[in-house]
């Protein structure tokens, strides 16, 4: 996994209705990061989404209904994994979080018939979507990231 990027899995409770997993509990080391603006993105197979990033919001995403196949792209200029990917599974039967700082991209690609992926943002004022976000090419030769499929769904701004 790129450095920064933290991985929790948090509590579960499951029996013959169904589960209930927490999301976020104030870790003590990340005691000053506060959520206050909140997404889902509903998904049908095949489509791909990102890459994009921006200066100051964390994010915290987990797979809320699904399978997805997803991307962490460091676009730090100064670091030493810039351009660098990491990539993971992410299920809703495994309750796992994603904790990713700013300046590292992200995408998915939904693997179910649909996915729902939920985003925590974490931003200092008014957070900026899209229109302040910078994008990547999901198939950008410098990073060369390789997709499980070869066929997707993609919106104008992620055709670019």
């Amino acid at each position: 996994m790129l450095p920064g990027i933290k991985i929790f899995k948090d509590s579960i409770f499951k029996d013959k209705r169904g589960f209930i997993w927490t999301s976020w509990i104030n870790k003590k080391k990340y005691k000053n990061l506060k959520f206050n603006h909140d997404k889902f993105a509903l998904s049908k197979k095949n489509v791909l989404r990102g890459i994009h990033w921006d200066t100051k919001t964390w994010k915290l995403i987990s797979c809320v209904y699904g399978k997805i196949f997803f991307v962490i792209v460091d676009c730090r200029p100064n670091s030493r994994s810039y351009l660098k990917y990491s990539k993971l599974i992410l299920d809703h039967r495994k309750n796992e979080n994603i904790l990713i700082p700013p300046m590292f991209g992200n995408a998915m690609l939904c693997l179910s018939d649909k996915c729902i992926l939920h985003y925590k943002l974490s931003y200092k004022g008014m957070y900026n979507d899209f229109n302040k976000q910078q994008s990547m090419s999901w198939n950008d030769p410098r990073v060369k990231i390789k997709w499980p499929k070869k066929k997707f769904i993609l919106s104008k701004r992620d055709k670019a």
